[in-house]
Formats: structure tokens, sequence, C-alpha cells
């Protein structure tokens, strides 16, 4: 028994089954609370609302393996968001047809990647700090898109971009599949590209990455670029489940993207992390947020869970690497 542990231990790594054991207990406990827990509805629910924040996450990821930090997401996807309703609206609102609604993606996926590509342009080529240069955007960004929304919401869209939002493929959420797809390609990149490897050697040491021969301004100007991407598609998806979009909605979602990276073990200095711990921490944290809702509790206890779940995180991986080296 032990050596069937130790191979599939060493198969899919230690966080990921230390992740899938807390997922279970979490589950069992809740499943104890209250009978809505085990439920069809419930776990549709957690398939809908977990995409969007995932892909915010995966915009998360690369910039803290790289050493850095985009505060600027949540924005970043608002403001895509809006450019995509913006076309709509310019072209009939509710009646726009197909075509608008891909001239609208196109323009928020090209508004998401040149708010990252200027991000990484000032981090790589000027030397800015990370969290000044993405705080910087995320204030612009906020400031412009309250400025020609006048801090209201745009809503009125084609009815047939809901199904993008609300529909199922084979009783999975389309969102969720977008998510999916996402995430195999951060996988895929991360773990398989010189890109990938790329990122992980700037988080680890920039300065030896430099002399190694590795382009760091060009990989850094790349790994943002990524980021803001992935925002405008989580933007699409947002405008696609609430059917409206205003600068500020999911202004709490930055806190718990953060969390998810750090929940799935990567490390907050850079240089290490993986795509699989993270998606089953934001699944922890989806189950937590549902559970915590079916039993009553103040939404605002769930921001509280989490806060000190980021604290006892941060406490136990500082006793497991004094464990550690103690061992040596």
């Amino acid at each position: 028994m032990a050596d069937a542990y130790r191979r599939l231990r060493d198969m899919v790594g230690a966080e990921v089954l230390g992740l899938i054991g807390f997922l279970i207990v979490v589950v069992i406990a809740f499943s104890l609370a209250t009978p809505r827990f085990l439920t069809s509805e419930n776990f549709g629910s957690i398939a809908f609302q977990l995409p969007e924040l995932g892909l915010l996450t995966l915009a998360m990821l690369i910039p803290i393996l790289s050493g850095g930090l985009n505060l600027a997401i949540t924005y970043t996807a608002n403001f895509c968001g809006l450019t995509l309703a913006w076309v709509l609206q310019v072209n009939g609102g509710v009646d726009a047809g197909v075509g608008a609604f891909i001239l609208g993606c196109a323009a928020a996926l090209a508004v998401g990647a040149a708010t990252g590509l200027i991000m990484g342009l000032v981090i790589a080529y000027v030397g800015a700090h990370p969290i000044l240069v993405s705080l910087a955007m995320m204030i612009f960004i906020r400031g412009l898109g309250e400025f020609l929304t006048r801090g209201g919401d745009i809503s009125g869209f084609p009815s047939f971009i809901q199904p993008i939002g609300h529909g199922s493929v084979l009783g999975i959420p389309i969102p969720l599949l977008v998510f999916l797809a996402a995430a195999v390609v951060w996988y895929v990149m991360l773990g398989r590209t010189r890109h990938g490897f790329s990122t992980y050697m700037l988080g680890s040491n920039i300065e030896a990455t430099r002399y190694s021969g590795i382009p760091t301004k060009r990989t850094l100007t790349l790994i943002y670029t990524l980021s803001g991407l992935m925002c405008a598609i989580a933007g699409i998806i947002m405008v696609a489940r609430f059917n409206s979009v205003r600068v500020g909605h999911g202004d709490a979602y930055l806190l718990i993207t953060v969390l998810a990276c750090f929940l799935g073990g990567v490390d907050p200095f850079g240089g290490f992390g993986r795509v699989v711990p993270v998606v089953l921490a934001l699944v922890i944290l989806q189950v937590l947020s549902s559970g915590l809702n079916l039993i009553g509790a103040n939404q605002h206890l769930s921001t509280a869970v989490w806060g000190l779940f980021l604290i006892a995180v941060m406490v136990i991986r500082f006793g497991w690497q004094r464990l550690s080296l103690g061992r040596q």
C-alpha cells in the first residue's frame, strides 16, 4: 500500500494529492452540513461560476511564475468586455449580427493583448517594477472605463450570445469548456515550449537567465501580452454570462486569483508552479464558496475565509520548508 502511494505521489505530485485529499474533505463536510450540496443544481452552478475566475487566474499565473504580478487583470477583462459591448451597440445592440459579434471579439482580444503589451514593454525595457506598472495600468483602465460609461452598465446584447455564457455541450457548460481549453494551452505552453522554460527561468533568476542567452525582455513582453489576451477571453465570457458589463465587476476576483495560485503551490517569488494544482485550488475555492452560501453564511464570510486560507497556506508552506531543511 505504501509503495503504491509513493508511485502515485511520484506520478502526479504530492501537491496534487494533497489538494485532492483536501477537496474530498471539504465535499464530505458540506454534504453532511446540507442536503442541497450533493445535487446536480449545485454542481451545475459551480461549473458555470468557475470559468471566469479560472481564466483570470490563468492570466495571473504566468506573471507570477516570471517573478512579477498583474494587478490589472479584472479591469482589463472588464474593459475588453466594454470593447465588445461598444461594437455590438454601434452595430444595432440587440439586433447586431454574428459578424458584429466576431468583430467585437477580435477588438476585445486586440485591446487585451495591447494592454498586456504596454505593461510588458514598460517592465522589460524601462525596468519598472511589475507591481507599479500593473497598478498604474489598473488605475488608468478603471478611470477611462468609468469616464466612457459614466460609471454605469452597458446591457442589451443579441440573444445568440447567451448560449456562450449559459449553454452546454453534452451536459458540460460552454464557459467551462473554454476554461479547460485555456488551461490545456497554458499547460502545454509552460511545460513543453521554449517560452514556458524561459518563464520559469526568469522567475528563478533573471540575471542568470539573461547571461544564458535567453531574450529576457522579449519573454517578459510576451508574458504580459498573453496575460492580457487571457483577460480578454474572460471579459468575453463575462459579457455572455451576465448580458451586461461594467468597469467595476469582479473587484474581489483579484484577491482570489492570487490565493488560487499560492494555494496551488506557485512560488510567490516566481520560478515554480504548475497549472494542474492551480486548477484544483480553484475548484476547492469555488466549492468552499458554494458550500458556505448553501449553509446560509454571509457572502462577506467567504471573503474572510479566503483571506484566512491565504494566511494558512503561507504558514503551512513555511513550516514544511523548515521541516524539509531539518531533515537534510
